[in-house]
């Protein structure tokens, strides 16, 4: 009997159950898998809270890996034995297990140099962060940018990336602690948000022009400082909303501050084509073994403690990647 971790009403980490759940043998297109490690993110917490609606009862997350025991008909591009990860939507929701069903479509093998732990720490944060830095703009050596959540699991993918593009990284933390670490990850200049004006501090590090492009997870109550740090025609990218949804606003609001540009992109439509998902999935991965691009799991936890880590990471007491180990 495998365990999962299912929620029955949406509300607060309370909600959180480990249930005893029957796996069975794959169907047409299915593997069976045995996780290793799964990944915890922010997003797990909307589906938790009804953010992201789904049919209840649920299961939860949507990042693992694991090892590949059985295959159904017609799968062809993973066999038994295979080490794996995966990440998504609604399409892999249901990874905070130790045994599961799932389409071989998401599934992604391993190269040679990344465990199970590794891949579950940096597959959803890793190929977010390689669409961010390999799609949404044309970065060139010496443009700026401002990154929101420096300390955080994507945050330092991010900064340790743009580094290798030649950019110059202005973060924001919340915390001496976090300053340090971001730092250790490339970036130039650390603003604490909690004691400093961040638009104008990056005003005053880019010589009064404003950074070429913000990366902001944060949402509600970072939106306008992160316009306000942007230059004529700078770009506005909202990756996230853990501080709430943006309030509705005016466009008009984009031409008063420099005409600006602005986008919500979503990973799934990054990774939708499967061309362009091995593309994005093989430059990171190959960042990660080849040492330019370090992943750091500073949270471990078990399964049984799914609460507890959703707690933690709404409080912001996480920094880097945090994963279950099965």
């Amino acid at each position: 009997m495998a365990k999962a971790i299912r929620f029955h009403e949406t509300g607060g980490p309370d909600v959180l159950r480990m249930e005893d759940v029957e796996v069975g043998d794959p169907g047409p297109g299915q593997v069976r898998l045995r996780h290793l490690a799964v990944g915890l993110n922010f997003a797990d917490t909307y589906f938790r809270s009804g953010i992201y609606p789904v049919p209840l009862p649920s299961g939860m997350g949507v990042e693992a890996a694991g090892i590949v025991e059985a295959v159904g008909a017609g799968v062809d591009n993973v066999a038994i034995g295979d080490h794996v990860s995966y990440t998504g939507f609604l399409n892999t929701l249901g990874a905070y297990s130790t045994s599961r069903l799932i389409s071989s479509a998401p599934l992604i093998k391993l190269p040679a140099g990344i465990s199970c732990e590794v891949a579950a720490a940096m597959t959803m944060r890793g190929l977010t962060s390689a669409y961010l830095m390999r799609r949404i703009y044309d970065f060139k050596a010496g443009d700026s940018i401002l990154l929101h959540a420096a300390a955080g699991g994507v945050g330092l993918i991010v900064s340790q990336w743009a580094k290798l593009l030649g950019l110059t990284v202005i973060g924001t933390v919340s915390t001496e602690e976090k300053a340090e670490i971001a730092r250790a990850h490339g970036c130039d200049h650390v603003i604490n948000y909690s004691h400093e004006d961040v638009a104008k501090r990056a005003r005053e590090l880019t010589g009064g022009t404003g950074v070429s492009v913000v990366f902001d997870s944060v949402g509600k109550s970072t939106f306008m400082s992160s316009l306000d740090s942007l230059r004529r025609r700078g770009l506005m990218v909202c990756v996230g909303t853990a501080s709430g949804g943006i309030p509705p606003f005016d466009p008009q609001l984009l031409a008063i501050k420099g005409s600006l540009y602005l986008t919500r992109p979503a990973l799934a439509d990054y990774i939708a084509d499967p061309a362009e998902k091995a593309e994005l999935a093989a430059e990171v991965f190959g960042h990660v073994a080849a040492g330019r691009i370090r992943i750091d799991i500073n949270q471990r936890y078990k399964l049984k403690d799914a609460a507890q880590a959703h707690r933690d990471l709404e409080s912001r007491k996480t920094t880097g990647s945090s994963i279950f180990v099965i």
